[in-house]
């Protein structure tokens, strides 16, 4: 069970550098502007906000990377990690889209589940 963790956690983890990506470099580019439905008007307004919000997922991915690095001993930093990833899916799908509580909240509730499982 803890492998299978371990691998959604990762996963986690790289979707989160995934939006990093999207949100800080790719924001107002045609693949940022079809992942988040933006126009381009709307993008180049929002830029510097998509930015940070592209850094705390960053921030996001390297607590779970950190968390695998430290094997067993990293079971806790894994545990709040993916629940800060949750808590941030849960409001997100509640604020700005529902579909964040399937790209973001449900995988970080299913590696927390194995992870706790």
């Amino acid at each position: 069970m803890l492998l299978a963790a371990n691998v959604v956690i990762a996963l986690v983890a790289l979707l989160h550098l995934y939006f990093l990506v999207l949100e800080m470099f790719l924001w107002d580019k045609p693949a940022g502007l079809k992942a988040f439905g933006q126009t381009p008007e709307a993008a180049a307004a929002s830029k510097v906000l998509a930015a940070n919000q592209g850094l705390y997922n960053g921030f996001l991915a390297a607590g779970l990377v950190w968390g695998l690095s430290l094997g067993a001993d990293g079971r806790g930093v894994k545990i709040f990690f993916l629940s800060c990833v949750l808590i941030a899916g849960l409001y997100g799908a509640a604020t700005a889209s529902r579909k964040i509580l399937f790209v973001q909240a449900l995988p970080a509730a299913i590696a927390l589940a194995l992870l706790l499982g």
